[in-house]
């Protein structure tokens, strides 16, 4: 199945995603289906690393500030759009201070989408001023071709892209982590 928008004749329901051939994912975005091929192990192992770089110091408080929960492919529900899932996401716990017990339902404050040939144009024509609609705060783009991260910021309901990192940057600082340095060669020393 190609990725694309997919006509249902109503609002789309999280039993046409359970109902997805094996190997199609789906996320439903303002009452449309959204379908594309799972990922490659490329994407989901980069989602890991940046998980593993930000999990110690943002979310246990090792080595840094703390105070967030940090997910990946969490499965979001807001109204209008009952099933959406960044590939990472992050709450800031002075605004969530719980683990919700069944799905999220609170819009993220930080979002990470790592495109691949498949996401791509979606990631970018579609969830990218869905995120800015429903107010998440800070937007990351991880290009493993171009092999850069994007990091933007809402303000006044328009992405300011704060800067672009490529590589060869050893250590960095972006928003919304900026208390500390991440490691931006390292994140891509595995990926050869």
């Amino acid at each position: 199945m190609a990725h694309g928008a997919q006509t249902l004749g109503g609002p789309a329901t999280l039993a046409d995603i359970e109902a997805l051939p094996e190997g199609v994912v789906g996320e439903i975005i303002d009452g449309t289906l959204y379908t594309h091929a799972r990922p490659r192990a490329g994407h989901g192992y980069f989602g890991f690393r940046i998980l593993r770089e930000l999990d110690e110091p943002f979310q246990l408080g090792e080595g840094g500030p703390g105070g967030w929960w940090l997910m990946l492919e969490p499965g979001i529900r807001v109204e209008g759009s009952p099933e959406f899932s960044p590939d990472l996401a992050g709450w800031r716990r002075d605004r969530v201070p719980a683990l919700p017990e069944g799905q999220w339902t609170d819009v993220p404050d930080w979002a990470c989408e790592i495109l691949s040939p498949s996401t791509r144009g979606y990631d970018q024509r579609i969830k990218r001023p869905f995120y800015a609609r429903i107010g998440i705060r800070h937007l990351w783009f991880v290009d493993l071709e171009a092999r850069t991260l994007t990091v933007s910021q809402l303000r006044d309901g328009r992405w300011l892209e704060l800067g672009v990192y490529s590589d060869a940057d050893d250590l960095i600082r972006v928003a919304p982590f900026e208390d500390l340095e991440l490691r931006m060669a390292w994140l891509w020393k595995s990926l050869g």
